[in-house]
């Protein structure tokens, strides 16, 4: 397999000291080079006559590639190591958010009003009018962040404990793009009635719940049902923003290969939470030719070992993901690393569209397929084309949020897919530039737009 490119997500800074001598530091930088580390910021901390001690960021490609650095450079003559920084949790350490007051209490007349006896007026008046609670609390941009860690990022099972520094950051994405405040609620169960049952337990503080990371199939069953038994905006986004943005790339990938979603036929690979909600989406957008593979292959109507969600997308062929992308016009994989060789996409349509989304290593390397494809997206910052998530949540509950959506529907998932995809104009779409970037401003705001107005028309906006 080709070498993953050196990320910021292994990355470290080392301490060394070297001697002011011509050519040490030389050596140094050509030990981190030839061992293929990316060399970034050289800091100078403290200097002698002798001894220069700087610190030097690198980052790596993997846990394994950033320890053979180290041992590069600890082998050097006359270069002292004194200390290496996994910048990674350094940056977690202590965690990533905090809460803080929106007010100041400065006197014993701000803390009359904002505590007791004040407070007892606000508590009154929410009692005889409950939907006070929007105006005078912070439900009204709130949102609960809820997992119970059973399918932590491409990671499996880890627990609530180790889902943690996930739902902080999914907090933090919250606060950056969209100004929501959102709170990490990692739940130690994984019995789907007693999740739904602490949900609608805390839901009178939050204004909206993102469920993440909650394994399929029990992820559909908890959706739905906190969906009907609640009245604020419930959004499973490995589901829903993961179909959201990759409907939006599809939109314009297929505007450079002059085809449309109702004549191509789309290849998805795994059958789990993403691959259900994009083969949905991707239906209710006008496609009705989609595979579905999971492990053992297509979903074939001739199967019996398929769940209720898996038999939606059967189909009378039957065979390996091989044998489905031949002619296939759009792969589009929510799997595994490496599943897919060159040979595999060689065999699609002409103008094959490739999206290939694990994380952190994609179903293909695109470096190996780059001459055979018209379009190609993994789900990493470090290629082209990322499909991520955080171009539609934000936004999704902003809009919601603003115009208190009683639930989410499809015409919203929709019409942020078209808002996301609108925001690449024509004159910059390529094949290296099919969605916004996510540190585009505007789309947060498009997309909160697009998303009200579908909810108005929907008839579930409560302002």
């Amino acid at each position: 397999m080709t070498e993953l490119t050196p990320n910021s997500s292994f990355s470290l800074t080392l301490r060394l000291e070297i001697p002011n001598r011509i050519g040490m530091l030389a050596s140094v930088t050509q030990a981190i080079a030839t061992t293929g580390g990316n060399l970034g910021q050289i800091d100078l901390i403290e200097q002698t006559r002798a001894v220069s001690i700087r610190d030097l960021t690198v980052d790596a490609a993997s846990t394994e590639h950033a320890e053979a650095i180290v041992q590069a450079v600890k082998v050097l003559p006359d270069i002292k190591l004194l200390n290496v920084y996994d910048r990674t949790f350094n940056l977690h350490r202590g965690g990533k958010i905090s809460i803080t007051s929106r007010i100041s209490l400065k006197s014993v007349s701000d803390l009359a009003m904002a505590y007791t006896p004040g407070v007892g007026r606000i508590c009154t008046a929410i009692a005889q009018n409950p939907e006070e609670v929007y105006k005078l609390t912070i439900k009204q941009n709130t949102v609960a962040i809820v997992t119970d860690g059973s399918a932590v990022l491409g990671l499996g099972n880890l627990g609530p404990g180790a889902a943690l520094p996930v739902m902080e950051g999914k907090a933090m994405l919250f606060k950056e793009f969209a100004g929501i405040d959102a709170f990490p609620i990692c739940l130690a169960t994984q019995d789907t009635d007693e999740i739904v049952r602490t949900v609608k337990n805390i839901a009178p503080v939050f204004g909206g719940v993102n469920l993440e990371d909650i394994a399929a199939p029990r992820c559909f069953e908890i959706e739905q049902r906190l969906r009907r038994e609640l009245d604020i905006p419930v959004f499973h986004d490995d589901q829903h923003g993961t179909a959201i943005v990759t409907l939006a790339a599809l939109f314009n990938s297929l505007k450079l290969v002059h085809k449309s979603i109702e004549q191509i036929r789309i290849v998805i690979n795994g059958a789990g939470a993403a691959g259900i909600a994009i083969a949905r989406l991707l239906q209710k957008a006008g496609a009705d030719k989609i595979w579905m593979c999971d492990s053992k292959g297509i979903l074939s109507t001739s199967r019996t070992d398929l769940t209720q969600e898996k038999q939606e997308f059967a189909v009378k062929a039957q065979g390996t993901l091989a044998g489905a992308m031949q002619a296939a016009d759009v792969f589009i994989g929510v799997s595994a690393p490496g599943v897919v060789t060159p040979e595999m996409v060689r065999s699609m349509a002409k103008d094959p569209i490739v999206f290939a989304m694990a994380n952190p290593i994609p179903e293909i390397q695109p470096e190996l397929v780059s001459n055979e494809v018209a379009v190609m997206a993994t789900g990493r910052s470090d290629y082209p084309n990322q499909i991520n998530n955080v171009l539609a949540f934000p936004g999704v509950f902003r809009g919601a949020l603003d115009c208190r959506a009683e639930t989410i529907t499809t015409s919203m998932y929709l019409e942020a897919a078209f808002a996301i995809a609108s925001l690449v104009k024509a004159s910059d779409l390529d094949k290296e530039h099919i969605i916004p970037s996510v540190f585009d401003e505007r789309v947060a705001t498009t997309v909160a737009a697009a998303v009200q107005r579908a909810a108005r028309q929907d008839g579930i906006a409560r302002n």
